[in-house]
């Protein structure tokens, strides 16, 4: 192979694809969109927020009414017990109301009431079940008082059980670490994830260069001018360039986007993001709900238990995931996702390239993609459930199988691999890749200058055997 020509080829190969106008605008869009959804959820919880309403109350249980404390969305307006509520849900407007919630008397029998609400629009979740918890709260305080029982509330409270099961592993040297395993399954997947969507994308790419290249008939100019195999691997590592200087443009670019979103949104927006969080609201209402010993709110209590914890020597929930983390082996993630990278593409780049000399278009191709495809596909579903059991026969199989092992082996690094597993699992990429190379490279050098005809796997067979 002469290198001077296969180095022309990926120059070529390489500018030809960042200088297109869609190479600009999917580097650009890419991370405008990562951006986008990384800021969405909050955009989303600013936008989302209930217009106040008025809310008619109309309570004949006497145990209801000092629980609907007004707030931001909900302002409570007590109309009387005995307040006519068939006049008053014709004229909602009269009433100068938006919303009539009527509370029945309260049932001896059960301790507890019924309640309906009126409106001319339905009401959102948000006050739909700010309300109905507040009922409950009412009628769950009413059954606690009913039992006559000192301090009762306090004593439920207090039996509550909340307990957290801490993993560890240990080391061949004894050294104990803490293993969040929800830390482990988020990175597994994402690896996965992440290892799939470049292979099939990348592979993808030089297939349709090929086929581009070979309907518009310039790959017989190109052929007379350099081996076919140096053409084949010239365009597959070229798109391997231009796949890795895309990466990291949008790497760039994302951190650059939310940088200067975090900038424009101002630390104090983003902490009225934070106090507009369910889960803020959540505890708020805890806090107004539950009754603590005198002079103490929830987040004193909150607080008494985490320095219990601490004391007691095990990590909060923040401190196990940041520990986690930090035990990870991330030299070893990342230089085993860049050799999974490398070769997993460049396997299933170079079977690509074969189908795409071996067809006119990309509509011929279909038929015969399907046996690439499925095992790529094949990987990323065992990819996503590697988690549940990453020592499983199914596991292990796929991370040791060349055609699965990219994404599987990377899905299971995080759980920790034996090492003479994961050299053995690229050692069988590399001589597939080898193997698969030598095959596609037979199979490119007779399709890329076949036409008028449409190609079938045996035809493919045909040009493998021949010399």
């Amino acid at each position: 192979m002469n290198f001077r020509k296969l180095g022309i080829v990926i120059e070529r190969e390489y500018l030809n694809k960042v200088k297109k106008k869609s190479f600009l605008l999917i580097t650009f869009l890419t991370p405008v969109l990562f951006a986008a959804i990384a800021l969405l959820p909050s955009l989303i919880m600013l936008g989302a927020k209930e217009e106040a309403k008025q809310v008619g109350v109309v309570d004949r249980s006497g145990i209801v009414l000092p629980y609907l404390e007004s707030g931001e969305v909900l302002e409570y307006k007590d109309l009387g017990a005995d307040a006519d509520v068939e006049a008053i849900k014709a004229d909602l407007s009269g009433a100068d109301i938006d919303i009539l919630l009527t509370i029945s008397a309260l049932d001896p029998e059960t301790k507890s009431v019924t309640a309906d609400t009126y409106s001319l629009k339905p009401i959102g979740m948000d006050s739909g079940s700010s309300i109905e918890n507040r009922i409950n709260d009412a009628v769950e305080a009413y059954r606690i008082d009913s039992y006559g029982i000192e301090n009762l509330e306090e004593i439920m409270h207090s039996v509550k059980s909340n307990v957290h099961v801490y993993n560890y592993t240990i080391s061949e040297s004894g050294e104990e670490s803490i293993s969040e395993s929800g830390v482990y399954m988020a990175v597994s997947m994402l690896l996965g994830m992440a290892l799939y969507m470049f292979i099939a994308l990348f592979s993808g790419m030089v297939m349709g260069s090929v086929i581009e290249e070979k309907s518009s008939r310039v790959v017989e100019v190109l052929v007379s001018s350099v081996k076919a195999t140096e053409l084949m691997f010239g365009k597959i590592i070229g798109v391997a360039l231009v796949a890795l200087t895309q990466f990291l443009l949008w790497i760039l670019l994302t951190l650059l986007l939310l940088a200067v979103a975090g900038g424009i949104i101002g630390k104090d927006k983003l902490m009225g993001m934070m106090a507009d969080d369910p889960a803020t609201e959540m505890v708020a209402g805890m806090n107004e709900n539950v009754n603590l010993p005198e002079g103490m709110d929830l987040n004193a209590a909150l607080g008494a238990a985490a320095d219990t914890t601490a004391v007691a020597g095990e990590p909060t929930g923040l401190q196990a995931i940041t520990s986690t983390i930090g035990n990870l082996n991330l030299g070893q993630i990342l230089l085993s996702f860049i050799f999974f990278f490398i070769f997993g593409y460049l396997l299933y780049a170079s079977l690509f390239a074969a189908i795409g000399s071996a067809v006119e278009n990309e509509g011929d191709s279909t038929q015969l993609q399907l046996p690439v495809t499925v095992p790529l596909m094949l990987g990323f579903f065992i990819a996503l459930y590697a988690f549940k059991a990453p020592d499983s026969s199914l596991v292990f199989w796929g991370s040791m199988i060349p055609f699965t092992s990219p994404i599987v082996m990377l899905a299971r690094i995080p759980f920790g691999v034996p090492g003479w597993e994961l050299i053995l699992s690229m050692v069988l990429l590399v001589l597939t890749f080898a193997l698969c190379a030598w095959a596609s490279a037979k199979i490119y050098k007779v399709g890329i200058l076949m036409y008028g005809k449409k190609s079938s796997f045996k035809d493919l067979w045909k040009w493998l055997k021949q010399r």
